[in-house]
């Protein structure tokens, strides 16, 4: 036997046991292994993937009935590729699927990415690792005359359909004229919460959190106030001021930069 023949063999039947694993319907286990020992591989990789896929998206599991479910789970199983091995980001690579599922008109729902999505930020934003400037923000600051920071863990979403609202009994079958917007927020306490938000609020964090030049709180609301071609701009700067103390009280704006 040459020193690569045992490697090579022992790849394939690696490459043959995983596929079997993906799907066991179609692809053969490898060879010699008893079929009680692969039982108990298929069911132990299967339900830990299910298991975790169930407790990130309980809305997803519970409109669905035990056979829709499964029938999903395994075709993300067998079709999609991970970019990563961590099982914190199992559920980003699910929603990564749904995407795909969306794109060839697979016949889901048309919210179930909306919906997935939403399911997903509460996750993504329990786990993010970001941290704020504390030594480069004034919690007290001016928020008029001074630059707001945003919190990186507040997040404004902007859906097509009342993804908060979908459960058992309300799957609407085509999105509303008006679109929802919520904010997904982490504050000190670590817990995340969700809140809806109007249209202006959405806007409004938006270009704070993607206040590059460092604009005032003043300048950032004209702007805005000019985009939506506001009249009395004065009035609306005033009712800004007041939504800017209110983002403070709720933690999604930390306070006005230093410099």
């Amino acid at each position: 036997m040459r020193p690569l023949e045992a490697p090579a063999r022992l790849q394939a039947q690696q490459v043959a046991f995983a596929a079997h694993l993906r799907d066991p319907e179609h692809a053969p286990a490898p060879a010699n292994i008893e079929d009680r020992r692969m039982a108990i591989y298929r069911e132990l990789f299967y339900n830990s993937l299910e298991g975790i896929l169930a407790n990130n998206f309980p809305v997803i599991r519970g409109l669905r009935d035990d056979a829709t479910w499964h029938a999903l789970i395994r075709d993300f199983y067998r079709e999609h590729r991970c970019h990563t091995p961590m099982f914190p980001e199992i559920a980003r690579e699910f929603l990564r699927y749904l995407e795909l599922r969306a794109e060839q008109g697979r016949g889901d729902p048309d919210f179930l990415l909306e919906l997935a999505h939403y399911e997903w930020v509460e996750l993504a934003l329990s786990i993010d690792d970001s941290e704020p400037e504390a030594a480069a923000i004034d919690p007290d600051g001016d928020l008029l005359d001074g630059v707001p920071v945003v919190s990186p863990w507040a997040w404004p979403l902007a859906y097509r359909y009342p993804v908060h609202q979908i459960r058992a009994d309300f799957q609407p079958d085509a999105a509303p004229e008006q679109p929802t917007f919520l904010l997904v927020l982490r504050g000190s306490d670590e817990d995340v919460h969700f809140k809806s938000i109007d249209a202006l609020s959405f806007h409004l964090i938006q270009r704070l959190a993607d206040n590059a030049p460092r604009h005032n709180g003043r300048s950032v609301l004209a702007n805005l106030a000019a985009e939506l071609g506001v009249a009395d701009v004065d009035a609306f700067v005033v009712s800004g001021a007041q939504l800017l103390s209110q983002l403070r009280q709720r933690e999604a704006i930390l306070g006005a930069r230093l410099d």
